[in-house]
Order: C-alpha cells, then structure tokens, then sequence
C-alpha cells in the first residue's frame, strides 16, 4: 500500500499534538498565562517555519503575491491555530492528555463528517448516505 506512509504522518501528527499539549501547558505554568504561552509557541513556530522555507524552499516566496485578492477567510487558518492552541492550553491540565485528546478527536470527526457530507471548503463532496 502506496499510501501507507500518509497514515503513518497522520499517527505521527496526532502524537505531536499530544506532547504539545504538555508542553504548552507546562508554558503556560512558567508564565502564568494562557494566551501568552500561545504566542510564544506561534512564534518559536513561526520561526522554525521561516528558517525551513529560507533554506529549502526560496522560490516559495515568489508566491506571495497570489495572496491579494484572496479570500478573506482563507486567512483564518491562523487565527483558528490560535485559537486552538490557547484552548488545548486551558483544558490539558484539567482533564488531562487522555481526555482532550479524545475530545478533539471526536469535534474533528464530527465537523468532518459535516464537512464531507456537503462538499465543504473544497473537499470533495462524500454523502453520509
């Protein structure tokens, strides 16, 4: 199976959330603020990210004009990363790992159930019936 390596990234990316769910929250404990620990995480992100694309994508910025006249909430991407970061930050230390997790899961699937059933956001459109 050609594709087997997808499912191992997408196992892969649910651990990394897991950890970075403590990890988050262990910043939050030092700085005492959720929404601060958030910003911190963004932008040691954002700095990874930056450095990755000046030494193995360059040409990508030449792409940064496509952005105008883009939709609008096509830059919300972002601000739903923020939103759900300072989230997880809250919630991990009161029900634990274990259940935020499965909680995620669970809004995940069912928004995407939602989201495939119509065709929504440019997914192709999987009817639940």
């Amino acid at each position: 199976m050609a594709n087997i390596s997808f499912y191992l990234l997408a196992i892969l990316a649910g651990i990394i959330l897991a950890v970075q769910a403590g990890i988050n929250s262990q910043l939050r404990t030092v700085l005492g603020n959720p929404v601060l620990a958030a910003l911190i995480s963004f932008i040691a992100g954002s700095i990874v990210l930056l450095i990755y694309v000046l030494l193995f994508q360059r040409q990508s910025f030449s792409q940064l004009p496509n952005l105008h006249g883009m939709a609008w909430y096509k830059w919300t991407g972002g601000i739903i990363g923020a939103m759900y970061v300072t989230g997880v930050i809250l919630v991990a230390p009161k029900i634990g790992a274990a259940n935020t997790a499965g909680f995620i899961v669970a809004g995940q699937i069912l928004f995407a159930l939602f989201l495939d059933h119509f065709g929504l956001l440019g997914f192709t459109q999987h009817p639940l019936m």
